[in-house]
């Protein structure tokens, strides 16, 4: 692999600024950063020259930040952050973070990419580091004019994705960082990143149909199964440095020919269940080939008519053999003679024939229960990608069309903890209790509508009002309503996420200090809630997009 980026500084010289560093931050680091530190520059050992790694400065599922830095050839010294990703990433999905951050980084507020090197299966991407705040340090201590600096930011930075096709999947405080002194801001780590279907991103093309053909959408991480990468790919960089990274190929003992193409994981499977399958499962699978309905929806599963019969005979259910597929079950009507063949005397009611609804294969629809039937179908595919407590309503309910308006949803879950001073607002890993927490902010039925909408079919088994955010907002916030009626259904002292713990629990307000009347929170204009309604619009097709958003009246002068 050639080397690229600064010229290697002199170690004494780093060793005393990385001392001087550690003073100043004021803390020592820990031994088992210092192991973190030693194993990736091992893993990748072109980094140590480069590179002074000095602190980890923030680890995820599928990633580690390291804090690294280097004395450029006209004796500067520049910090960088490397990002580590986990061996296992497919390089599809990799190339594609990096193509996200090569043609929209590094500028509108999105975090750009400067280098990239490569050690067999360990990838380390090199950005310009920004120095920031945790959000959930600054939430209680920020300004009304800081919150709307913050949020008109976010809003430009997803314009700006989004205008290229890119939906970030993955929107969060952490994700967008801030630094508070400077008045700057970076939208960062595109490793979910999805295309639209005119997405600019040519990689997120492959990786949607990676996702489409294998089925991994549904799961939310990246797959397992990598695969290596193909040899001397030469990797794009927005600003390429005089020497282009090349990266070689692993070395493999299984295969020599860097030409060899894997076979998809999709088609092998579906290879080896096509031989297993016997001929009676192949005749039941053609009447069933929609996924299982979810959350009681209705059965959009096409089965075949059966004729009208004659009144003496009556509708059996055949439960199917033990060696058929239960993803393909469904249900085949019999005709079977009664025991008694009498017909009635004169004047007696004919005997009624039970009514079949040949719509559907099951009989929870629209009902508070999910029947074996359903349940023995096989999971819908569809997209799920991002953070537990930001997924939008057409996410929890794996709605097959998604797009950018998942992330103003985001944006909108963010704005509300803003405005109410608890992070995180929502916190659920279930996506049923996920969807039950939105109702009981924007309402069930008001919920339920929605969902028709977009194809889904929700029901709850009690009505939840839609409460008034500016009342949840400033009671959440400390500031109670003059109109005691309009409280919303949780006291403000339970976790309005966790309405099942006590006060004086463990819950996300003991990360925030004590309201101030002071910051202008006594002041919020209406047009807060208004945008903060329109980022929560249940309804995808309706809800407000990143461009409409920043000429939103809470904006104006901006």
């Amino acid at each position: 692999m050639e080397e690229t980026g600064p010229s290697r500084n002199n170690s004494q010289s780093i060793d005393g600024h990385v001392k001087a560093d550690k003073k100043k931050r004021g803390r020592k680091v820990s031994r088992d950063v210092e192991m973190d530190i030693e194993y990736l520059q091992k893993a990748v050992p072109q980094l140590s020259k480069v590179f002074r790694i000095t602190d980890k400065i923030g680890e995820g599922t599928f990633s580690s930040v390291y804090l690294g830095e280097a004395q450029l050839i006209d004796g500067r010294r520049e910090k960088f952050a490397l990002k580590h990703l986990i061996p296992t990433s497919h390089p599809v999905r990799i190339a594609a973070e990096l193509q996200c951050l090569t043609v929209a980084g590094g500028r509108e507020n999105v975090m750009g990419v400067t280098y990239c090197f490569r050690k067999d299966d360990h990838v380390v991407i090199v950005m310009p580091y920004m120095k920031h705040q945790p959000f959930v340090d600054i939430l209680g201590s920020l300004s009304f004019e800081e919150v709307r600096l913050y949020i008109y930011h976010l809003l430009k930075a997803l314009r700006h994705i989004h205008q290229f096709g890119i939906i970030h999947r993955d929107i969060k405080p952490t994700n967008f960082l801030y630094n508070r002194q400077e008045k700057t801001f970076a939208l960062v780590d595109f490793g979910l990143a999805q295309g639209t279907v005119d997405t600019q991103i040519e990689l997120l093309k492959v990786v949607k149909q990676r996702t489409t053909q294998r089925g991994v959408g549904s799961t939310g991480k990246k797959d397992p199964q990598a695969q290596p990468p193909p040899r001397a790919t030469r990797l794009p960089l927005s600003t390429p440095p005089q020497h282009p990274t090349t990266i070689p190929a692993p070395q493999s003992s299984s295969s020599s020919s860097s030409s060899t193409s894997v076979k998809p994981l999709a088609k092998r499977a579906a290879t080896f269940a096509s031989t297993n399958r016997t001929k009676r499962t192949k005749e039941l699978s053609g009447l069933c080939r929609t996924p299982r309905a979810v959350f009681g929806e209705r059965n959009l599963n096409s089965c075949t008519p059966v004729p009208a019969k004659s009144a003496d005979t009556k509708i059996q259910l055949v439960k199917p053999s033990k060696t058929e597929d239960p993803a393909a079950r469904t249900f085949v009507s019999v005709i079977r003679h009664p025991l008694s063949a009498r017909t009635p005397a004169s004047g007696q009611k004919q005997p009624r024939t039970p009514v079949v609804n040949l719509g559907l294969t099951c009989n929870c629809y629209m009902t508070d229960r999910v029947c074996n039937v359903c349940m023995s179908r096989k999971q819908q595919v569809a997209p799920r990608a991002g953070t537990p407590g930001f997924r939008a309503p057409e996410v929890l309910t794996k709605c097959p069309n998604q797009g950018t308006a998942i992330d103003v949803w985001s944006a909108g879950v963010i704005l509300l903890s803003l405005l109410t001073g608890r992070y995180p607002f929502f916190k659920a890993n279930d996506d049923l209790i996920a969807l039950a927490q939105i109702m009981t902010i924007r309402g069930s039925r008001e919920t339920t509508q929605a969902a028709k909408e977009f194809g889904k079919a929700v029901t709850c088994s009690c009505e939840l009002p839609r409460q008034d955010l500016r009342t949840l907002c400033e009671t959440l916030r400390g500031r109670p309503s003059p109109d005691d009626d309009a409280m919303p259904l949780h006291p403000p002292n339970i976790d309005i996420a966790n309405p099942q713990e006590e006060p004086g629990g463990s819950s996300a307000e003991e990360n925030v200090p004590e309201p101030q009347d002071e910051g202008g929170w006594d002041q919020v204009p209406e047009e807060a809630y208004d945008l903060l309604d329109r980022l929560l619009d249940l309804n995808p097709a309706t809800r407000i997009t990143a461009q409409q958003a920043l000429h939103h009246p809470l904006f104006t002068g901006f």
